[in-house]
């Protein structure tokens, strides 16, 4: 989800703004997800697949930046990168979880002031390391691997498959590279069009069916922007923000497709964006052209704030949650200045991670850790 730089390559900035776009999306999801009736009626229904597109952004990224270095880059060295990038903004996410977890009682978690102070702390110690915590000793009730910041679950996938990568995947020559894509989507199509729930969600539960769901919605998305960063060639193409960044909303925003009775229907359509689509926009964001200096500020701000607001932005959303809870049968539009309130909470909170924490903790890093 991250891209680092390595050497004098050239910098995706335009990738960067589509990460932070998707970023934005994943908010918005999060805010009108507690209002819907059921999973089958968010006004932003398809915003989970965000999460996809970060792992086929990873994978592009990080290909792009190491897959030829490995002749100057230990494994030791690749994964001390991935973990200055990473983890800085892991421990802040559960901490800030951890702070306002007791907060957070409401009638859609009751039992939260009964938690003991102990047992928070360690759940938060745990969630530094991004280990998934058994169900014994889940918190708040949502079966979650990360109770104190339910995004922690991608993050754990993310350090997987980096690991992953650093130990077999970057050996792999390109066509057997093509094959594990293929069959990773051959795996992805068939899990979405047979999932009872019709959709890719999952894999933040440590159980058997979960893993195996993250898995599934890691391996393709990354293998195949591996792949891509092997295979693409430069294009030069216009206007390739507005209509990468336009793609990303139609695919995110899109509406439920099929009911109820045609559950199928929606999962033919997520494995096809993921498959199909988010390697298109990736590979149109790769080979587009800035036209002035306005766009390049707008996709480096985007591209920054992207990773902080997705790290932090749930621990708003837990108070939000609770809000909605606590006002059974409200909608969207009598919620909307609670909406627009949290969403704005959420930008200005990754805006103050970046710069006065991130930021700062990962040149510390580089310096100690070199």
């Amino acid at each position: 989800m991250n891209n680092n730089k390595v050497g004098t390559k050239p910098h995706y900035q335009l990738l960067d703004g589509l990460r932070g776009v998707a970023a934005i999306i994943v908010v918005f999801f999060h805010l009108a997800e507690p209002l819907a009736s059921s999973h089958l009626d968010n006004v932003v229904n398809h915003g989970y697949l965000a999460v996809d597109f970060f792992f086929l952004l990873s994978g592009f990224v990080i290909g792009y930046a190491y897959d030829d270095r490995w002749d100057k880059l230990t494994i030791g060295g690749f994964l001390r990168r991935r973990f200055e990038r990473l983890q800085p903004l892991v421990v802040l996410g559960m901490t800030l979880g951890a702070i306002g977890f007791y907060f957070t009682d409401s009638t859609i978690w009751p039992l939260i002031h009964t938690v003991p102070g102990w047992k928070l702390i360690v759940v938060m110690l745990i969630g530094y390391t991004l280990i998934p915590i058994p169900l014994s000793m889940d918190i708040r009730g949502w079966q979650e691997m990360h109770p104190l910041n339910s995004v922690g679950w991608s993050l754990f996938f993310e350090y997987l498959v980096n690991i992953l990568y650093a130990l077999v995947l970057r050996k792999l020559p390109t066509k057997a590279l093509t094959f594990f894509v293929m069959l990773a989507g051959g795996g992805l199509l068939y899990f979405a069009v047979t999932n009872p729930n019709g959709d890719v969600t999952g894999g933040w539960t440590l159980n058997t069916e979960h893993m195996r769901i993250g898995l599934t919605r890691t391996l393709f998305p990354f293998l195949a922007g591996l792949l891509l960063s092997r295979v693409s060639r430069s294009a030069y193409l216009k206007n390739a923000f507005l209509w990468s960044s336009l793609l990303v909303a139609v695919v995110l925003l899109m509406p439920r497709i099929g009911n109820a009775k045609q559950l199928w229907m929606n999962g033919l359509y997520e494995a096809f964006c993921i498959i199909f689509v988010f390697p298109l926009i990736v590979y149109i964001g790769a080979n587009g052209v800035m036209h002035n200096r306005r766009e390049e500020k707008i996709c480096t701000f985007l591209g920054n704030l992207s990773y902080p607001l997705y790290m932090t932005h749930y621990v708003l959303v837990y108070f939000y949650v609770a809000w909605v809870s606590n006002h059974k049968g409200i909608t969207l539009w009598q919620a909307w200045p609670y909406t627009l309130l949290t969403f704005s909470g959420a930008i200005v909170l990754a805006y103050a991670s970046l710069t006065l924490y991130d930021e700062p903790v990962r040149a510390w890093l580089r310096k100690k850790l070199k």
